[in-house]
């Protein structure tokens, strides 16, 4: 089975920690990622651009209208995304749960959501 991992941030939060305090969170991400990435069972992992170069497409009036920012309205953004190939929840929440946003960045409002998946890759 196959599941996605979101990595979310509230960026009220991160934007209030001190610049030093990002910097020393921030620094401590690549390890735990590698981590991760060491189980085998990490198809695919990757932060997400700047929220200023986002783009929403969403039809109107029988149009793609084409917006500024993120796609949903929410406290919580989501900052990254990774794919995990686990042969059970459990092992696909262990994996998960090496992720930064699992473990770290309390006070920045982070945070995983793990959903299980269909998959397919386009030819």
């Amino acid at each position: 089975m196959k599941y996605l991992g979101l990595a979310y941030f509230t960026p009220e939060k991160f934007a209030a920690m001190a610049p030093d305090d990002v910097k020393a969170l921030v620094s401590q991400c690549p390890a735990l990622d590698e981590k991760m990435r060491a189980t085998g069972k990490v198809l695919v992992s990757a932060s997400l651009g700047d929220l200023d170069s986002w783009r929403t497409l969403r039809p109107r009036s029988g149009k793609t209208h084409v917006s500024d920012g993120p796609y949903a309205e929410s406290k919580e953004v989501v900052g990254g995304l990774f794919i995990i190939e686990a042969d059970s929840r459990d092992e696909a929440l262990r994996i998960a749960s090496m992720h930064p946003a699992a473990t770290l960045g309390e006070e920045g409002g982070w945070a995983v959501e793990l959903i299980p998946m269909d998959f397919y890759l386009a030819q």
